[in-house]
């Protein structure tokens, strides 16, 4: 088993041990809408963004419960992003995680304010960090400014004003950079604030999270037109259908892929200052799944 196999067996239960605990279902009036937030955060997957937040705060020798909570919040914004994306006014899919997406079970109401609830949620986690109320601070404002329109809404409304246009490789990087990349970016460097890292340490880390951020987003442009359905979990030739514009679509699948390779090695470049340790492989490990993974 790979060390990044590994290290995700062992995080992984207690991230949804810890996302049950702040999202559990709950009775009476208000019982629906926890479930439909329920659905969508508790339906598996390797939670990719959590196990950043852990394997920063491993590297510099935390123990993963130290930015536990931070995790989950991070988890719950994503989580949040895919209800809403998910919703007939922007892709209208209606397959997630081979599972009908949160607006077929609950409607379009439901899900909505399901999202919302979960961006909330986040927050309300963010804010009961036991943390130095300044470095708690600077941790709020980071995934704050990846989840706004700094990040991953700004990367999502030039996604739509894109749509059946034909845009310049600046407005496409600055898409997926937005979009996708901000809110993993900022798993690496919230961890590293509530560790106290160095500076050099924050850059490095941060160096690590841009590259894997852009190269995890051509890579999903790429599964959308290569990936197997059943697999994916989700239907497959949705941005064409959509008429999004893509990383293959403006550069070709040969470019999209150099592209992609080179990002990893620079990512994977960011941690030779680290002391080699098992987290350092695991970060290592999960540079490449970002572009190895089948979905």
């Amino acid at each position: 088993m790979s060390t990044l196999m590994q290290s995700i067996e062992e995080c992984l239960p207690a991230v949804n041990q810890r996302l049950e605990e702040l999202v559990p279902l709950h009775d009476g009036l208000t019982a629906t809408i926890h479930e439909a937030m329920a659905y969508s955060l508790h339906s598996g997957g390797k939670r990719l963004r959590p196990m950043l937040c852990i394997f920063t705060a491993q590297l510099l020798g935390r123990l993963p419960s130290y930015v536990l909570d931070i995790a989950c919040a991070i988890e719950m914004i994503h989580t949040y992003s895919l209800i809403h994306d998910d919703l007939p006014a922007l892709d209208n899919d209606e397959l997630r995680r081979g599972r009908p997406t949160n607006h077929c079970v609950y409607g379009e109401a439901m899900a909505i304010l399901a999202g919302d609830a979960l961006l909330n949620q986040a927050f309300q986690t963010l804010c009961r960090v036991e943390l130095p109320a300044e470095i708690l601070l600077e941790v709020i404002q980071v995934i704050a400014d990846a989840a706004g329109t700094t990040g991953m809404i700004g990367g999502q409304v030039v996604d739509i004003q894109s749509e059946g246009k034909h845009i310049e490789m600046d407005t496409l990087r600055f898409m997926h950079e937005h979009k996708t990349g901000a809110l993993l970016r900022s798993c690496l460097t919230s961890a590293a604030i509530a560790c106290e890292a160095t500076t050099e340490e924050r850059n490095l880390l941060d160096c690590y999270g841009y590259n894997i951020g852009l190269a995890f987003q051509i890579a999903d442009d790429i599964l959308d037109i290569e990936g197997d359905e059943e697999t994916l979990g989700k239907p497959v030739g949705s941005d064409a259908q959509n008429r999004k514009s893509t990383w293959p679509a403006l550069v070709g699948m040969a470019n999209a892929r150099k592209t992609m390779e080179s990002l990893v090695d620079e990512a994977i470049q960011c941690l030779d200052a680290f002391e080699p340790s098992p987290a350092r492989q695991t970060l290592v490990e999960l540079a490449r799944y970002t572009i190895e993974r089948k979905q």
